[in-house]
């Protein structure tokens, strides 16, 4: 659990400043800087996508993930969640979905939990004690966090709810995941991950189009088991 701890002080750290600095920071720069994120993101999901062996296998995952996150309304969840913590913990008044506060709340928890080093840091974490690539990832997560929170504002901190959970429940099943885990089932969950930070990207960062990314969330559970199914087949 070190690598988590270490991950929720960076994003606890990171945030906590870009609040500071959010009111001295010219709009225009703030805007900037967010869409150099989201461009970045763009870019890594595709990076993310392209680790693919079958491209079958995430778009059947991102497909009846995208299903089963509807028919379970995670974004729905997610935002009430945000809202929850809004009415309790700010001053300021609730302005329905898509609130300040649930927009960097979303936005933060999926950008910093979607992705290969979250898992796979997760699993080394807790299989041996070494944190290193979450620490890595922590560094990244805190640099985004203060960029998040400067623009997005306080809900950015509460992220750490979901990281906790989230990498926390992966390292104490790490040793169970390690081994059901193929190099194949690995790669297919990076590129369904990959495939749910572009929509991140295109979403909450750029604000192309509305896209409701965490509804395909549990694409990361069924990419790797198509991925399992095609090679007990021999698909590949």
């Amino acid at each position: 659990m070190t690598g988590t701890l270490l991950n929720i002080l960076a994003v606890l750290f990171g945030g906590g400043l870009g609040l500071a600095l959010g009111g001295r920071v010219p709009e225009r720069i703030r805007q900037t800087v967010v869409a150099g994120l989201g461009l970045f993101t763009l870019a890594f999901g595709v990076r993310m996508f392209l680790e693919t062996m079958n491209p079958i296998a995430p778009l059947i995952g991102l497909l009846a993930g995208g299903i089963l996150g509807e028919w379970w309304r995670i974004e729905d969840r997610l935002e009430a969640l945000g809202l929850w913590l809004e009415r309790r913990l700010t001053r300021g008044e609730a302005s329905g979905t898509e609130s300040r506060f649930v927009r960097g709340f979303l936005t933060a928890s999926l950008v910093f939990c979607v992705g290969p080093m979250t898992v796979l840091g997760s699993i080394q974490d807790g299989l041996t004690g070494d944190y290193e690539l979450l620490a890595v990832k922590s560094t990244l997560d805190g640099f985004a966090a203060l960029a998040f929170a400067s623009t997005l504002g306080v809900g950015v901190l509460f992220s750490v709810l979901v990281i906790g959970a989230y990498q926390g429940s992966l390292t104490l099943l790490a040793a169970q995941a390690q081994a059901v885990l193929s190099e194949a089932m690995v790669a297919e969950l990076a590129a369904a991950g990959g495939v749910i930070l572009i929509g991140i990207a295109i979403s909450s960062l750029l604000e192309i189009r509305k896209i409701r990314s965490a509804n395909l969330l549990p694409a990361l559970l069924v990419a790797p088991i198509v991925a399992w199914i095609f090679a007990s087949l021999g698909i590949g």
